[in-house]
């Protein structure tokens, strides 16, 4: 790791942590933490030893969106997308964090540490599963500054709320406190704030247990299932089951099941 970097990655016990890290400006997102970002989340994603991925951020907000600030000569951050013709074409859409996130086969866990806004918003909700702190919030507040969420938004937000929920929160664009994104279920739990990463850790752990190339082939077979019919995934589940009907994985979590035995998984 150098000074420059503003998304960290650590991998312990099969969980790779991703971290972005530019508390100073609430982790708005520059140009160089978006490639990091990406190149972290797929590095973590080809490597065996991560199971389970955790991305928050440091300091006291997750993300305040894309940093315009900087763009500006401004420390502060508004949490949204310069709307410029210039920049749009500048931005490359096909390697943006939340298509990336959208793509991989390991599972990612948000750790909402704080405050999503903005462009943060869409890479939170890019996330398999959202664990929040009792003091984080998130601000879907295109609609206040003229624009439409860019990275997926707007096709996450109705699969996960459903299409009148999802229509309220962007038309308002009204901040959403934890207890509330719970209630509207755009978050799995909310703990307080001090337990957050354990919380997050314990559930990262329970799916790091488990067979990680079983894990990967649902993951990978709930995201098929979002544009298939029931019979097309039913038979591409099929294709799916038959390697992991020869994986040494297998072997053991039926030897551990007639064993009364916690498995011990290999990822082969």
């Amino acid at each position: 790791m150098t000074k420059e970097d503003e998304v960290l990655l650590e991998i312990e016990d099969h969980i790779a942590t991703i971290t972005l890290n530019a508390p100073g400006r609430m982790n708005t997102i520059s140009g160089q933490m978006l490639t990091q970002l990406s190149q972290r989340l797929l590095e973590a994603d080809s490597n065996p030893e991560a199971r389970v991925i955790i991305l928050t951020g440091a300091g006291r907000a997750f993300c305040a969106g894309l940093d315009l600030g900087s763009q500006a000569g401004k420390t502060e951050s508004l949490g949204v997308l310069d709307n410029t013709e210039a920049n749009m074409v500048e931005f490359d859409i096909r390697d943006a964090p939340p298509i990336v996130l959208h793509n991989l086969d390991t599972p990612v866990i948000c750790a909402l540490n704080g405050g999503a806004a903005g462009y943060g918003l869409d890479i939170a909700l890019g996330c398999d599963i959202r664990i929040a702190a009792d003091t984080a919030k998130m601000a879907p507040g295109f609609a206040k500054r003229g624009i439409l969420p860019e990275s997926g938004g707007t096709w996450l937000l109705p699969r996960i709320v459903g299409y009148a929920r999802a229509a309220e929160i962007a038309f308002t664009g009204r901040t959403l406190m934890a207890d509330e994104c719970l209630e509207l279920g755009l978050v799995n739990a909310v703990v307080p704030a001090d337990q957050l990463m354990d919380s997050v850790r314990e559930m990262a752990g329970e799916i790091a247990s488990n067979a990680p190339l079983a894990v990967r082939a649902i993951k990978r077979m709930m995201r098929a299932a979002e544009t298939e019919t029931f019979e097309q995934n039913v038979h591409h589940v099929f294709l799916q089951l038959l390697p992991l009907f020869r994986t040494k994985d297998f072997k053991e979590g039926v030897a551990a099941f007639i064993e009364k035995r916690p498995p011990k998984f290999i990822g082969r």
